[in-house]
């Protein structure tokens, strides 16, 4: 028994040349070429069989972070025996003899559990390279430029279009420039004083660290919160905290057993005799490659309340001292979890005594149990709640007894469902909120994350617009939760198909198209409006 290792410089799927068959292109997987060769591999021998596997190692980086004075040095350290961590899952081709299936968990050291057999290739991911080998357009989602918010577009000074009224951008149908260019404005501003940012996930080459970087060197007080121990990106993250440090700014990892995971950009700007604060929250990672494929929402305010807010919060980051109790957002793992419980079960009791009740959540995953317990006896006590969940979901939905207003629905397009957003009826006074975090434990009690309130008016519309109504009408990308926690896809039937992702890159545009369907009552109460715009 041999093990042949793929070498990874390898494609792992290769183009033949032209004139092999009687279509225009042909690719065959590196594996196959193995197969036909092994032969060669072993000259003298006869090979009797072949059979793919694959292995699947624990990711999980261990840093003591209380037990080290370093930890990008210890992390550097850990990053190099990645790849051999436990393994969790062994996959293998299904003709595979069990003899060898039971051998290969025996040196893996894993379980029948652990064990999955594959009718076809082992790693559909090698797929992933196809498009950029074949030049078929009429094939590929046609390209769409993002559109810039009239505002911004009208006057490119960011500080003057975020102090005329709270902005907010939907990515990817919206452009990621402005968040780009309010920190290049800022680097270059003689009159801001401070630019504090944190960074989970950025790229290899951003611009916005580009702009970090100018703006320290320029003397100007820059704070950067670095989460080193975001996965796969560790070693990248070193050295972004290492190009910020010989730059002159002022770097830290977050705090001691908590990952920060809030996407939180804070300008401090002289203007005349004050301090004004200019800030930037988002639901995703400021990285401009996944902008264009993840959909999220990226908030620019200048009100002073919530500019307070996310400069107590990076005070609790880099310093030391008390928590102190914020004004507009709410924060995990401090206040954010007992407040979405309040949330839940305000709504409950509103639908107890007669008033409007209705809860509609979207996010990448529900787990956390407190939260699923609140959402059944918010259902028991007639609440409809409408939950758009991409990825896990532990809650059952339409079980009698338990969870009969509630539906779950998962929406799998072109773009990667990334935002998290967040309405709550409030007998009839909606509020609306955007955050970084799903409803997970680790993000509820584990990471540093945001969860902040959209209260003006119009941008609180078109949350609901845009970001939920087109989701819930959606019937051909959307797959459906069952009771018995399989799914079903969503058919159109007689009904005219509505692609949510499809209809938002038209609408945003053109202004002529068609929202979705009003699922969601519209906002109604009457609070004063700042001005805002698109």
């Amino acid at each position: 028994m041999a093990v042949v290792h793929a070498p990874r410089v390898f494609p792992r799927l290769i183009r033949l040349p032209e004139g092999l068959g009687n279509v225009p292109y042909n690719f065959i997987f590196l594996s196959s070429i193995i197969h036909d060769q092994m032969g060669n591999l072993f000259p003298g021998m006869e090979v009797s069989a072949c059979h793919q596997f694959r292995v699947t190692r624990n990711s999980d980086l261990f840093v003591d972070d209380e037990e080290v004075d370093d930890l990008a040095r210890a992390l550097e350290g850990e990053l190099s025996s990645r790849r051999y961590g436990a393994a969790v899952r062994l996959e293998v081709d299904d003709t595979c003899p069990e003899d060898v299936v039971r051998y290969l968990l025996r040196r893996f050291e894993m379980e029948e559990e652990n064990l999955y057999r594959v009718n076809g290739p082992v790693n559909l991911h090698r797929l992933m390279a196809l498009p950029d080998l074949v030049d078929r357009p009429e094939l590929k989602y046609p390209g769409f430029v993002p559109r810039l918010p009239t505002r911004i577009a009208q006057h490119p000074d960011m500080f003057a279009a975020v102090s005329a009224g709270d902005l907010l951008l939907h990515h990817p149908f919206e452009s990621f420039a402005p968040v780009v260019d309010f920190v290049r404005q800022a680097a270059s501003d003689p009159n801001v004083r401070a630019i504090k940012q944190t960074l989970y996930r950025t790229g290899s080459k951003s611009a916005l660290v580009d702009s970090l970087a100018s703006a320290a060197r320029a003397g100007k007080e820059v704070t950067v919160v670095i989460e080193l121990r975001a996965r796969f990106d560790e070693q990248a993250n070193i050295a972004l905290a290492s190009r910020l440090q010989a730059a002159g700014a002022h770097v830290v990892y977050g705090v001691v057993g908590y990952k920060t995971h809030a996407k939180m950009l804070l300008i401090v700007r002289q203007e005349g005799k004050r301090i004004r604060r200019y800030v930037h929250l988002g639901t995703g990672n400021y990285h401009a490659s996944t902008a264009r494929i993840y959909t999220d929402y990226g908030f620019f305010a200048a009100d002073p309340d919530i500019g307070q807010d996310v400069h107590t919060i990076f005070l609790q980051l880099t310093s030391l001292g008390k928590v102190t109790r914020l004004k507009r957002l709410l924060q995990s793992p401090f206040t954010l979890y007992k407040a979405l419980l309040e949330f839940v079960d305000n709504e409950a009791r509103n639908a107890r005594d007669g008033k409007p009740a209705r809860i509609i959540a979207k996010m990448n995953a529900l787990v956390e149990p407190g939260i699923i317990q609140a959402l059944y006896a918010a259902s028991q006590a007639g609440v409809e709640i409408d939950l758009i969940v991409r990825g896990m979901c532990s809650l059952r939905p339409g079980v009698e007894g338990v969870s009969e207003h509630i539906r779950v629905r998962s929406v799998v397009g072109r773009f990667l469902e990334h935002s998290r957003v967040f309405y709550f009826e409030n007998g009839g006074d909606p509020r609306v909120f955007c955050s970084s975090a799903d409803w997970m434990g680790r993000n509820l009690f584990q990471r540093v994350e945001t969860f902040f309130p959209i209260s003006d008016l119009a941008l609180a519309r078109r949350v609901i617009e845009e970001g939920l109504n087109p989701y819930l009408a959606d019937n051909t990308q959307a797959w459906e939760l069952q009771s018995d926690g399989s799914y079903r896809r969503v058919e159109a039937g007689e009904n005219a198909p509505y692609t949510a992702q499809t209809e938002l890159i038209r609408e945003l545009a053109s202004a002529t198209v068609a929202r979705a369907s009003g699922k969601i009552p519209r906002l109604h109460k009457k609070r004063k409006q700042r001005k805002t715009g698109r």
